[in-house]
């Protein structure tokens, strides 16, 4: 099939585009950042948005048959924001019907919420609800924390047990965490491209930790001895505010502390992939949290590659 991924020059879609190229498909990709080096060569050809131009990204889409999707932004920024990233995935799915596109496979969030005041979980479920009624087939992916060697989360919590003398983890830590492997997700969007029946499904690794208990895991696996100790949420936040201006980077916000805290990341379903966190730590050790990966550098810079962990 000839198959459309966004973000094949980022981190989740790359593994999309290399799992669909393996199958044998037909790939495009669309992307905000076309100048970026393109790693499947002529394999695979980039296109850019044109969200304020929808009768472009149409044309881009022409003859495309499936559409999987993984463009989102992690946070409000001056630069982005999820209001912006709502209204230009609406655009995307719009552009996809109106070009024929007879399936979109949507990577969303466990528990998303439309009556939650956290804009991430809102906006996934205003996203969820615009495409089970945009009138095509579709299958919508719903993971929690992704890992991988371009991964944020994993490799900053491995960077600042290296680097910091003490690792607090906000109030009791006991909120639960399910990572999935990316290349778990990569196979399962590609499985699910292939499929005609529209459905929901929880993209959840086979581990449950809490929040305490995956950094204590990434402690133990690098053979560190850094105390990791409860805080106050808010005194956690300006924290991470400290060593955001530090690293140049949005360490997290207080809309994700809450995400974690809330226990938003973790479902009572059967796991959708099969690697184990532990496993991929103990195999990573050596190189996991060498260098801090920032998530503003990605968003800003166009141009360098996704760098591996």
């Amino acid at each position: 099939m000839r198959i459309a991924v966004t973000g094949a020059f980022g981190y989740s879609g790359r593994y999309i585009a290399q799992r669909l190229l393996q199958a044998g498909h037909s790939v495009i990709t669309l992307t905000n950042s076309p100048n970026r080096n393109n790693l499947f060569g002529e394999k695979l050809r980039a296109f850019p948005f044109h969200f304020d131009a929808p009768e472009r990204l149409t044309e881009s889409l022409r003859g495309t048959e499936v559409l999987i999707n993984t463009y989102w932004v992690r946070f409000d920024h001056r630069l982005f924001t999820h209001h912006q990233a709502v209204a230009n995935t609406k655009i995307l799915f719009q552009a996809a019907k109106d070009a024929g596109v007879r399936r979109i496979v949507h990577v969303s969030i466990t528990n998303p919420d439309s009556a939650s005041d956290l804009p991430y979980f809102r906006g996934k479920a205003e996203l969820e609800s615009n495409l089970v009624s945009a009138g095509v087939s579709y299958c919508i992916l719903r993971p929690t924390v992704l890992f991988g060697k371009e991964d944020v989360l994993i490799n900053n919590i491995a960077w600042s047990l290296r680097h910091l003398p003490v690792f607090g983890v906000f109030g009791t830590g006991q909120y639960k965490l399910q990572p999935i492997y990316v290349d778990d997700l990569a196979s399962a969007a590609v499985e699910k491209a292939a499929s005609d029946r529209s459905e929901i499904v929880n993209a959840i690794g086979p581990e449950t930790f809490t929040y305490r208990e995956l950094v204590e895991t990434v402690r133990r696996s690098l053979g560190l001895k850094r105390p990791v100790v409860g805080v106050p949420p808010e005194l956690g936040y300006w924290a991470c505010r400290l060593v955001g201006l530090i690293v140049h980077d949005v360490v997290i916000t207080r809309q994700e502390i809450r995400g974690l805290m809330e226990s938003r990341l973790c479902v009572d379903t059967p796991p959708l992939g099969a690697t184990k966190l532990t496993e991929w730590i103990h195999c990573h050790r050596e190189t996991l949290g060498r260098q801090y990966t920032s998530e503003m550098a990605r968003r800003v810079d166009r141009l360098s590659e996704y760098r591996s962990n």
